[in-house]
């Protein structure tokens, strides 16, 4: 199994560039940033810093859309640092909810994610693209070689079938057992039916983890206390679902919509954040599944299981009060015990 950082672009940025170097000292092969412009600095301004630091790390976004930069502004920002630092990005996509809604719009479509992913993917891999209306373009300064690979992030019925019908690889921002077997298996089966070969669907699961001394209640309770963010940010996109589809629908498992009912109001300036106070709603159960939490051996034994059911690359939202820790704590012994 493959291993990733997440962070997002909070200043300064040579803090990002740190923990992203000792990412890889750890073992880890992707490092991953949040990408919404108001919110957070420019993060291709530090993906190219955190190329030049480190030797093999692959970096991308988690996730940039399709709104806030033209397609072939995308394409040519990866492509660019393909070219200085060799094939080591992926343009991790998806609806742009923070990115979106804080500017005072709405998340983008599935259909214009379609677009957008074709446009990039081809361009980026040195290719021709239509741009809409009919203009070509093809960038005439990309290598032979050049590659970008576009994982796509979904959780609803419709977006699940796209991603296995046309993405690179699957983003699935939780970690409970029950909804990743049946989201991977969602795309698993698109791809299949869509004539792919399900194995070329990378499959990416991003969700924060905390490793405790021990089990005891205090630990427990102060490591819940860290990731409890993760809950409200997934009960967005929930949200959306359930205004989509209903709450009781056969489209959505009630395993992840249950829990957003007492969910009222949401201020993106505590996005991501621990501590965010519009998230008292999520339960400690929820925290619990979506999460990664307690000693090395829980985090083995989940991480064991989700390979189990077809993950390729866990990744950690390393945005709590143990930053360092988390990273060497997985250096030392979780990504050892996994892949050892």
């Amino acid at each position: 199994m493959d291993f990733g950082l997440v962070l997002q672009t909070d200043p300064p940025a040579s803090r990002v560039v740190s923990l992203m170097k000792r990412a890889e000292r750890n073992g880890f092969t992707h490092g991953w940033t949040f990408d919404s412009a108001v919110l957070w600095q420019e993060p291709f301004v530090i993906h190219s810093q955190i190329l030049a630091n480190t030797t093999t790390l692959k970096v991308g976004t988690m996730v940039t859309n399709p709104g806030t930069r033209t397609w072939e502004v995308t394409a040519s920002t990866f492509a660019t640092l393909n070219d200085m630092f060799g094939n080591r990005t992926v343009c991790g996509i998806g609806r742009g909810d923070s990115a979106m809604r804080v500017a005072g719009r709405k998340p983008n479509t599935l259909a214009r994610i379609s677009e957008a992913m074709k446009v990039i993917r081809a361009l980026g891999s040195g290719r021709e693209a239509d741009l809409g209306g009919g203009t070509v373009v093809r960038f005439p300064w990309i290598r032979q070689g050049a590659e970008l690979p576009v994982w796509m992030a979904a959780y609803g019925p419709k977006a699940l079938k796209m991603a296995g019908e046309e993405a690179d690889g699957f983003i699935l921002q939780l970690a409970d057992l029950y909804l990743t077997e049946y989201m991977v298996g969602a795309v698993k089966d698109a791809a299949a039916a869509a004539g792919r070969d399900p194995a070329e669907v990378t499959v990416c699961v991003a969700a924060p983890a905390y490793v405790t001394e021990d089990d005891s209640p205090g630990a427990l309770a102060h490591a819940r206390e860290q990731c409890r963010w993760f809950g409200g940010m997934v009960g967005n996109h929930v949200a959306d679902l359930v205004a989509r589809y209903g709450e009781h629908s056969a489209a959505v498992p009630d395993a992840l919509t249950d829990y957003i009912k007492a969910r009222q109001g949401y201020d993106y300036a505590h996005h991501g954040r621990s501590g965010n106070p519009d998230t008292r709603f999520v339960p400690d159960e929820i925290v619990d599944r979506f999460c990664l939490i307690g000693p090395v051996e829980r985090h083995v034994e989940k991480l064991d299981a989700l390979r189990a059911l077809g993950v390729d690359q866990f990744a950690v939202y390393d945005m709590h009060d143990a930053q360092e820790a988390v990273i060497d704590a997985y250096g030392s012994r979780v990504i050892p015990a996994v892949n050892g």
